[in-house]
């Protein structure tokens, strides 16, 4: 039972081996195959690490672009391939969360309270025209990027909700909050170097 039972490993490292090897030569049919065995194992992984399923489906794709993109640095071997996936999903991982932490601190310098200790009443009044130029500047930008905006920043809301609730792609939604964070920052820098 046990020869059985190794056989049947060492046939299944030939078949990994010789998809691998198909990948590497540009064979699509075997990225399809890679896709159907392995994308449900992406698929948790970005989802374990982003707790998000938009973007979990998201980085799984970007993973098997990549791995096309990229098959050349695959070397073939039974265990490689799974490995080389997840090693490709870490990445993609990180980039979403870098992105999220530049979304976070553009947030932040959009909104930039100074510090609840400060008794001082000129920085109150900078914080009160600081958040009365980024409302302003928010009201003035064409819809649909106000309205996405308003969700994410007044009302809370996920990327993923705020696509439901307007009708455009995740991505779509991704690069608006992010265009519209580049746009107020600047505006609140201009305004701040005009009050000087």
């Amino acid at each position: 039972m046990t020869s059985g039972l190794r056989e049947s490993e060492e046939d299944q490292g030939d078949v990994v081996r010789s998809l691998a090897a198909r990948l590497v030569e540009g064979d699509e049919t075997a990225l399809e195959a890679v896709y159907d065995r392995w994308s449900a194992l992406v698929h948790t992984y970005a989802l374990r690490a982003l707790q998000d399923v938009h973007d979990a489906e998201e980085v799984t794709q970007q993973v098997f672009i990549s791995a096309w993109r990229s098959r050349h640095t695959l070397t073939p071997s039974p265990a490689a391939l799974p490995a080389w996936l997840i090693g490709i999903a870490r990445h993609k991982v990180a980039d979403v969360r870098a992105a999220r932490a530049r979304d976070a601190e553009r947030v932040a310098a959009a909104a930039a309270v100074p510090g609840a200790l400060e008794a001082d009443t000129s920085a109150a009044d900078e914080e009160i025209a600081d958040r009365l130029v980024v409302r302003q500047a928010v009201e003035e930008l064409p819809d649909p990027r106000r309205t996405i905006l308003f969700l994410a920043f007044w009302e809370e809301r996920s990327h993923a909700e705020i696509a439901e609730t307007v009708g455009l792609p995740l991505g779509t939604v991704k690069s608006h909050v992010r265009r519209g964070l580049v746009k107020l920052h600047q505006q609140l820098e201009g305004v701040r170097h005009e009050s000087r």
